[in-house]
């Protein structure tokens, strides 16, 4: 894969998710980000809620709750006129300031006389009872009556289908600042009002409607509505008036118009208490984590007997039964009203930020950065990127909240982030994906799983163009290859399976202990380590490998014999030779109709080769060059087997056999053994033929020893002392015996 490919595909569909996510927040599709940031300031507010506060601003806000011992002794809900009035003489009684009904008062009482006499026969005998009953006052009059004796606010509920197309305004709505600043106030067409005699009587009227999120939750309320264009107030800005004074709007113009929009309304004031609003002139509400003293029950209150103290308090009568979900929770329509109330008088209700444009802001700085750190260093570090801003922001949004009161949605641009960052994810597992399937391609069974993970992560550890590194190359072959092939003279099928048999669980052994597979041939094959990822043990992991290969060997053997054994056909063990060397060479790829190999070219790998040609005449399987022992010395035990012109060119090397691990290095019988053995070779060296003998024929006794190394040797002596070398001979056999 080309990497401007690459590239366009890393930042492309984070890119896309960005900016997708980024619409969706600025647009609230399927409010997607009112319900995200709703989620975020519910919780800020579980975390730390309002201290309730008993008096607020010098006036205590109250909660009639109609109990179920008030239910059980007057009857039912609703409540007629007559036990309304009731209610209302005694929060009069006991001192109530304002009285605020929380729900319509429009209807008429059924048992009021004036009803009873319109049912009458309209004859004669029932004009006297008629005129009587019309004559006398209805229990709605007389609930109406009573609202003079205290201040009393009723509401009627502002609708879109029908009803009223105006509703009272007890006092007009001052303004100021900005010119039409209600753009966001919410419209509505239709209201429906309380009674005529109710809102005569009443001192405030306001709208009783409460306007959840996009997500169904109560966060905020309302204090101005727009009614066929004519401002009204809510029910709790009105009962404001009442206790504070005239009622004035402050709008303001838009910063930044073609982000802010148009004017908007700032604040909202009541006398001389100045309430900071949202645009749309609303509140967001604070709620409250106890607010026990705030509520109190009918059913005291209509104990004559036992009245509360309701001295400069504002009492809101709620129906029961009727709760609405809040961002502390499920709460009745008086307890909502209450906090609207206590958050306007103590100056505690929560600002939100202005707009949408500091978390656009703040998205396109984090998710530009996040791209590119994502292009330059990869998907960790801009993950590690996205997880720190984003921890950031929601640290900076909790502060504002904690310290300030003030509400940023940093939830939305947040997540935007962090999809834009599982976006890069997603591309970079697409482009391994394919990367993956191309290596597995071109080198299927050639190089090991982990390393083709390894360059499909990283393409550029693929070096095609060449390079000189410092390999261990390992050759392996099968003995007597021809007269082996020739066994199977009659079966060349069978002979196929054989190999198959054979060499599957050798290549195996390479690609298990990090080796690469080069060229694979009837006879056997070649591998090498330390390319083309880096192996800093490639000498010990090629042994390791080496001494894998032999142990699944003889497994192959007992697999063949055994099903020789039931054809009835003679089976001779499979042997096989296996050279390992140390050293540089040149390393690189060749690609050619969409396949490409990778190999490995210099004296290493032609030393290994030679070595496995080789090491059948020193018995042991796995003989390796002085180059892999000095690199692997650690890890096994070595013993010289020669000392021989075997490479490329005249330059002699030391060929060593693998006896062991360390374990067996430190055994006492081979460190015996070693020792004889290196003294062998220093009387060849030094010409003392005859000791050599001496010390060939104390080795053959030992546990383990190669009786053919030794024949080989005391061949090579009998050769020497027919044919002396010269005085500056090096100790190297050169004449190679067959």
């Amino acid at each position: 894969m080309r990497a401007g490919a690459k590239s366009i595909t890393i930042w492309a569909l984070p890119l896309a998710v960005l900016a997708l996510s980024a619409a969706i927040f600025r647009f609230d599709l399927g409010a997607a980000a009112t319900r995200l940031s709703g989620l975020e300031f519910d919780l800020y507010q579980t975390v730390k809620p309002r201290a309730y506060e008993d008096v607020s601003g010098g006036m205590h806000v109250r909660a009639l709750a109609i109990d179920p011992a008030a239910l059980a002794r007057y009857g039912n809900w609703p409540w007629g006129s007559d036990k309304l009035k009731l209610l209302t003489d005694r929060l009069r009684q006991a001192g109530a300031s304002v009285v605020v009904f929380g729900f319509a008062l429009d209807s008429a009482d059924p048992a009021s006389p004036q009803r009873f006499a319109a049912e009458l026969p309209q004859t004669s005998d029932t004009a006297a009872v008629r005129e009587s009953l019309q004559g006398m006052m209805s229990s709605d009059e007389a609930f109406a009556a009573s609202f003079k004796a205290t201040s009393v606010v009723t509401g009627y509920a502002l609708t879109g289908d029908g009803g009223d197309d105006s509703a009272p305004v007890k006092q007009a709505i001052a303004a100021d600042g900005a010119k039409d600043p209600y753009g966001k106030v919410p419209k509505f067409d239709y209201a429906t009002r309380a009674l005529p005699l109710f809102e005569a009587e009443s001192a405030g009227t306001g709208a009783l409607n409460l306007v959840p999120d996009r997500d169904g939750v109560l966060r905020s309320m309302p204090l101005l509505f727009r009614l066929n264009g004519v401002l009204v107030p809510s029910l709790d800005l009105d009962a404001m008036r009442l206790v504070e004074g005239k009622i004035a709007v402050h709008g303001t113009e838009a910063s930044i118009p073609a982000f802010d929009g148009a004017a908007y309304i700032a604040s909202i004031s009541a006398g001389s208490l100045l309430v900071p609003t949202r645009r749309d002139g609303a509140i967001t509400l604070w709620f409250a984590r106890e607010a026990g003293p705030r509520r109190f029950d009918a059913s005291r209150l209509l104990d004559a007997a036992h009245l509360p103290d309701l001295r400069h308090s504002i009492v809101i009568i709620g129906p029961p039964g009727d709760v609405v979900a809040t961002a502390a929770g499920r709460k009745s329509i008086a307890d909502i009203h209450a906090e609207a109330l206590e958050n306007m008088l103590s100056g505690q209700s929560l600002s939100e930020s202005a707009g949408y444009l500091p978390q656009l802001v703040f998205l396109m700085v984090a998710g530009a950065a996040m791209l590119l750190t994502l292009v330059r260093f990869g998907v960790l570090w801009a993950g590690a990127f996205a997880l720190v801003a984003i921890a950031a922001a929601q640290g900076f949004g909790w502060l504002m909240f904690a310290n300030s009161r003030l509400l940023i949605d940093t939830a939305s641009p947040s997540l935007a982030l962090g999809l834009g960052w599982l976006g890069g994810l997603a591309a970079r597992g697409a482009n391994i994906a394919n990367a993956r399937t191309t290596l597995r391609r071109s080198f299927a069974g050639l190089l090991p799983g982990s390393m083709l993970d390894r360059i499909a992560r990283d393409p550029s550890l693929l070096k095609l163009g060449g390079e000189t590194r410092a390999v261990t190359c390992l050759c392996c072959g099968l003995r007597h290859y021809g007269e082996l092939s020739e066994s199977f003279r009659d079966d060349p099928s069978d002979f196929t399976r054989m190999q198959n048999t054979v060499f599957a669980p050798l290549i195996a052994a390479v690609l298990e202990h990090g080796g690469a597979v080069g060229h694979i041939g009837g006879d056997g094959f070649t591998a090498f380590w330390n390319a083309p990822l880096d192996d800093a043990e490639h000498a010990i992991h090629a042994c390791d490998a080496a001494q894998h290969m032999t142990v699944a060997l003889a497994s192959v053997n007992e697999q063949l014999a055994q099903e020789r054994r039931f054809d009835g056909t003679a089976f001779a063990p499979v042997e096989v030779g296996i050279g390992i060397a140390t050293g540089p060479a040149i390393t690189g790829g060749l690609s050619a109709e969409g396949r490409t190999s990778y190999s490995v070219t210099g004296d290493c790998m032609l030393l290994a080769t030679r070595t496995q040609a080789l090491s059948e005449q020193y018995g042991p399987a796995i003989v390796v060059s002085d180059g892999t022992r000095k690199a692997a010395e650690r890890g096994y035990a070595f013993l010289e087997v020669d000392f021989i012109a075997a490479g490329a060119r005249e330059e002699p090397v030391k060929l060593y056999a693998i006896l062991g691990n360390p374990l067996v290095r430190a055994s006492p019988k081979f460190r015996a053994l070693a020792t004889f053995h290196d003294h062998i070779f220093e009387s060849i060296r030094s010409q003392q033929w005859e000791k050599a003998r001496d010390l060939i024929d104390q080795c053959r006794k030992f546990s383990g020893a190669s009786q053919k190394l030794y024949d080989l040797q005391l061949a090579r002596v009998a050769w020497f002392q027919k044919n002396p070398p010269g005085s500056d001979w090096d100790g190297a056999f050169r004449p190679i015996l067959k």
